[in-house]
């Protein structure tokens, strides 16, 4: 079929220039006479007087039922018209002098770390192209923390690291040493510098990890939700904090980036400003070839509620634009698309001269008397100091919305015709001498050529002295701005321990009443949230599953984060358990979105150092939707050093009976263990959650010299258990390392250990009460509360013993507790064998891992237990099989055992409860 080709024009008719195209023109002698009229009050009155008549006759037209198209998406011009642009209260000159200096020693900076013997990499081109946006923030917007207000948060492009290096060189804070230590953070050590924005690794200098694309945008959302929260709560003031995010248009294409704009326009979150680097080019090319990205991202970001300014070409377009009577020009910009403007800074004036203006007569009239130079030196909107203030100042002007500046800029802008706006310019990571030296000139900077040849990949920074008037300057703003940007301070800020009564109840056991783990974890946290050392620092964050985890007695008493409170007339406001919103609301219900939960998790967990306010939070979620669904975000968590609870409920592949596969979690502690910050426990009944809660507040908040930042990762089931109280001389210490003895056969006759974790620990009863009885076996309990713990322990023992082969080597925790435990070992849980398998190298005795190694399914508990072979019976027919091949029994035995409890029968299972929320 041949091809039909579509003109830019029709591509982008929704666009105001196109609002007339489908209707006839029946007096376009009167037509004119109206478009005469209403320029004759643009130049009587201005824009802003012409923008209120505009509004005003679309109000009349709607009351007069004249129908009229919604437009998203506005020309591609700059929102902002020159006549409403406030005057540039800086010293522009001075600013773009330091800036030139910046971007020299940013280029430097990577291009010395790709040297032949380092070669470790970076990004040149990301840094010469946002640095305008950056520092018209730094030089008038930005607050440090120590202005009055508190000081803003903010979000830095991850690529453009280098960038954010070269300031703090020139304002002090790092040393040349260190900047040449980018990207060598073990070798060149104690000075090295981390690749991107990394607190764990820098945790003096970045505030937010942000270059997991997606990550950072939604981060910064939440942050900005969080910090109303803390202030509608009366923890802490924030009403003078904003949060400001640095992105680029490519990643924009992340769903995350997108997927939670509703949340920051619902709460009319002005403290927001997104700043979009639009420079056209994703990593590999162009962003939106045969599209134009910014109306893309106006028409989406409008329609999410969102205020939206463009700031899309510099001062030096406005006297054409002046010009443009007729519109033409503008034209031309609604229908270039952006792989044309992408190669039109690849090229030279003389080819925008014919490639761009000469589309038209009139706009080819417009630049006639230009010349190539001139017309080369027409800037995008990103690059001009004014155009950028103007934005910024508007958005920090605005109430009630978020506010998105979607800035123009060009990647590896000044960095000569080798990197401007070329495809591979991401991954170009050194300059040739030629590039040096261009990029020299271009900058003004102040070294010899023989300087740049002496040692092709030794160029040197440059510092114009503390003495000089730049840097006089540049630490004159960042005083008056509070100090300087990005840095991370923690306080010293210890909590009281919760009361020791509060872990009381959790301790007595559940009687002869069954209940889940979820159920005694949920009655805990009612009851830390009374406390009166903590309580007022505990924050749920729940994603829609409040009902299914028992915590909608919640509701009334903790009441739902809102900051409009609760307008409606609630549905079931007569029930004890109503539905009840509050801006003074402790619970953040986020909706049917964990990664938005995650976010506030992250929000609300690294509270001690955003704001020097230490807050617990605890994310409670289906398991299967935890570290499998938002798991990069835990990572980010991890790097931001977070700081608080994520509890796995609903956990197991067979305990969620009906659910089915996509809910059937058996592996989600193995990717927990993957993240070196998170601290995985499996309990079995309350008094072991009491003990793994308060540890875990107190290695947080305590007053210790160990690691604060740690999330501890709690998997609880929905199966409703008898949970016994807790024993006297209970090992406590076993309890919070990962294993002790649960309990001790005193039947004579062949040994076997049980090991179980959480909703197994039953199984494992049941087990030990069958082999006792059928078989004379004599079977010792132990309750495994984590699987992962033991294992990072014997691997950190293993490598002490290996760097210090002097010493006589410690022991791994887990053998220490089963030295002395006679005969095999059979560990059976919810998950697949390869999470109790973890510890097989430090266990001294014959080890056999039972697992539900496969998908999961809808049936009963009982019946998916056996099919996987992870239950009682099988406990015990594996256990058989361990002790005959040691002659301790009848080699007959597990052969009898499978026939006699109809083992390959999954309707003959008996370990399971029915019940619970499923």
């Amino acid at each position: 079929m041949k091809e039909v080709p579509v003109s830019a024009g029709e591509e982008n008719t929704h666009i105001r220039s196109g609002l007339t195209n489908q209707l006839p023109d029946h007096d376009p002698e009167e037509t004119q006479e109206w478009l005469e009229s209403f320029d004759q009050l643009v130049e009587a009155h201005g824009t802003e007087r012409a923008e209120y008549i505009i509004r005003t006759l679309l109000q009349r037209a709607g009351a007069r039922s004249i129908d009229y198209p919604m437009v998203t998406t506005t020309d591609y011009v700059n929102t902002i018209p020159k006549d409403q642009e406030p005057q540039f209260p800086g010293d522009e000159e001075m600013e773009r002098r330091y800036r030139r200096i910046l971007r020299w020693n940013a280029a430097v900076m990577v291009h010395r770390a790709q040297r032949e013997d380092i070669g470790v990499g970076g990004h040149i081109s990301s840094y010469a192209g946002v640095s305008t946006l950056y520092e018209v923030g730094h030089n008038h917007f930005f607050r440090g923390q120590d202005h009055p207000g508190g000081g803003d948060q903010i979000f830095f492009q991850g690529h453009s690291s280098p960038g954010n290096y070269a300031r703090a060189f020139l304002e002090g804070r790092l040393t040349e040493d260190q900047l040449n230590g980018f990207r060598q953070e073990v070798s060149k050590s104690p000075n090295g510098l981390s690749s991107y924005p990394h607190p764990r690794l820098m945790p003096e200098f970045w505030q937010f990890p942000t270059v997991s694309m997606g990550i950072g945008p939604m981060n910064a959302i939440y942050q900005a939700q969080f910090n109303r929260y803390l202030h509608n709560r009366g923890i802490k003031d924030t009403s003078d904090q904003n949060v400001w995010a640095f992105l680029g248009d490519g990643e924009m294409d992340e769903p995350e980036s997108r997927g939670l704009l509703q949340l920051a326009a619902n709460e009319k979150l002005d403290n927001l400003h997104f700043v979009i680097n639009c420079n056209l080019q994703r990593l590999d090319g162009p962003v939106r070839g045969n599209g134009k990205i910014v109306q893309e991202l106006e028409g989406f970001f409008r329609g999410a509620g969102w205020n939206v300014i463009k700031v899309l070409w510099g001062r030096e377009w406005d006297q054409l634009l002046d010009k443009d009577d007729d519109g033409e020009l503008v034209r031309i910009m609604n229908e270039t698309l952006d792989g044309d403007y992408q190669t039109y800074k690849a090229e030279s004036g003389e080819f925008v001269r014919e490639h761009f203006f000469g589309r038209a007569a009139k706009t080819k009239e417009m630049v006639q008397d230009m010349s190539d130079d001139e017309i080369w030196g027409l800037k995008r909107g990103g690059h001009d100091y004014q155009k950028v203030y103007a934005a910024y100042q508007a958005a920090a002007e605005t109430e009630g919305k978020p506010t998105v500046i979607l800035a123009q800029t060009v990647k590896g802008y000044g960095l000569g015709p080798s990197f401007e706006g070329r495809n591979a310019t991401h991954q170009m990571k050194k300059l040739t001498v030629d590039d040096m030296k261009r990029f020299r000139d271009t900058l003004r900077i102040p070294i010899s050529d023989e300087q740049l040849e002496a040692d092709p990949y030794n160029v040197p920074y440059y510092h114009p002295g503390e003495g000089s008037e730049e840097i006089a300057y540049l630490k004159e703003r960042r005083k008056e701005l509070g100090g300087s940007l990005p840095e991370r301070r923690v306080p010293r800020n210890t909590l009281n321990m919760p009361d020791q009564k509060v872990f009381d109840g959790a301790k007595k056991g559940s009687g002869k009443q069954k209940a889940a783990t979820t159920m005694a974890l949920v009655r805990l946290l009612k009851d830390l949230m009374r406390d009166k050392n903590v309580g007022e620092r505990i924050v749920p964050i729940i994603p829609d599953e409040a009902r299914t985890f028992g915590m909608d007695s919640f509701f009334p008493t903790a009441k739902i984060y809102n900051p409009k409170g609760q307008n409606y007339l609630s549905v079931d406001r007569e029930l004890m358990l109503a539905y009840k919103e509050s801006p003074q609301g402790k619970l953040l219900h986020p909706g049917i979105n964990e990664a938005g939960a995650t976010a506030a998790f992250t929000a609300a967990g690294t509270s001690y150092a955003t704001h020097g306010e230490p807050m617990i939070p605890f994310y409670i979620f289906y398991s299967m939707f935890g570290f499998q669904r938002t798991g990069d975000s835990f990572w980010a968590a991890a790097d931001q050093m977070t700081r608080g609870f994520i509890i796995g409920a609903t956990a197991g592949r067979t305990t969620l009976t009906g659910e089915g596969l996509q809910h059937a979690d058996g592996h989600s502690p193995l990717l927990a263990a993957t993240n070196p910050a998170v601290k995985h426990f499996d309990p079995a009944f309350g008094y072991e959650i009491a003990h793994i809660m308060q540890n875990g507040i107190y290695e947080m908040y305590g007053d210790h010299d160990g690691d604060h930042n740690v999330m501890y990762y709690l998997t609880v089931y929905n199966e409703p258990v008898i949970h016994l109280p807790e024993p006297e001389g209970v090992d406590v210490e076993g309890i919070k390392r990962g294993i002790y003895r649960l309990s001790t056969s005193q039947k004579e006759g062949p040994k076997v250990q049980l090991l179980a974790s959480g909703v197994s620990v039953p199984w494992a009863q049941e087990a030990a009460e069958i082999l006792a009885e059928d078989w004379g076996v004599s079977a010792d309990i132990w309750s495994v509360t984590s699987w992962n713990e033991l294992r990072r322990q014997g691997l950190q023992v293993e490598q002490e013993a290996m760097l210090n082969p002097e010493k006589e080597p410690e022991i791994p925790f887990v053998t220490q507790q089963l030295q002395g435990a006679e005969g095999p070992i059979v560990a059976s849980t919810d998950y697949s064998a390869a999470v109790p398998d973890q510890i097989r190298q430090f266990v001294p005795n014959t080890f056999a891992s039972l697992g539900a190694d496969d998908f999961g399914f809808s049936d009963t508990r009982a019946a998916a237990r056996r099919h996987f072979k992870i239950d009682a019976h099988s406990m015990v027919v594996r256990a058989l099989q361990l002790l005959a091949e040691e002659g301790a029994v009848d080699k007959s035995a597990p052969a009898e055992a499978l026939k006699k409890y109809d083992l390959n029968n999954v309707n003959a299972g008996t370990s399971g409860e029915t019940g619970g929320d499923a």
